[in-house]
């Protein structure tokens, strides 16, 4: 007798599922930037986050701009937005960039990020994107980590974020890459 699985999968967002997104995505960001920004300079309206899921949802500015979401039955437990590369070295023809990969913190370590991650590359595939980029906060070593196991690395590329535009909440990244052939 086999045990049983739980009931999990990854799709594309609907414009049903931008409350649930917008939710999650300022939650995690309270976990993400814990230490880096101050909690009162995080945004926190859900509805004005989730009108703005919407509306990006619904018209995106390119037809490759794509968010993907984790589910654990019919609840949202991870989403990921991939797009063409936007930085000046890459080429929006042949790089796409995951923009954002979140698992909700609470969630973490059930195989979500790995599923969503895999979803993201195939559909950067399917995208005929041959290269994918992705920034990442240079003291978040959990994502780092689970990327270079994926098969990531670094590419040499990093930034530093104003956050607030006047050099008080300055936030370093890092790139990483990998092939999608």
């Amino acid at each position: 007798m086999s045990s049983p699985t739980s009931d999990v999968s990854v799709r594309v967002a609907w414009a049903d599922d931008a409350p649930a997104i917008a939710e999650l995505q300022l939650r995690a960001w309270r976990h993400k930037y814990a230490g880096l920004v101050p909690p009162e300079a995080l945004p926190d309206d859900v509805e004005a986050a989730a009108a703005a899921w919407r509306a990006s949802m619904s018209k995106p500015g390119d037809a490759r701009n794509r968010v993907l979401v984790a589910l654990e039955r019919n609840r949202v437990v991870g989403f990921a937005i991939t797009s063409p590369a936007g930085d000046p070295d890459c080429d929006p023809v042949a790089d796409a960039e995951i923009q954002e990969l979140t698992v909700d913190p609470t969630e973490r370590g059930r195989g979500h990020g790995s599923r969503l991650l895999q979803a993201a590359v195939d559909t950067m595939r399917a995208d005929r994107f041959t290269r994918s980029v992705l920034w990442a906060i240079s003291t978040d070593d959990a994502l780092r980590g689970f990327l270079t196991g994926a098969g990531w690395a670094a590419d040499g590329a990093h930034r530093e974020l104003d956050l607030d535009g006047d050099g008080a909440t300055l936030v370093r990244e890092v790139r990483l890459h990998t092939a999608l052939d």
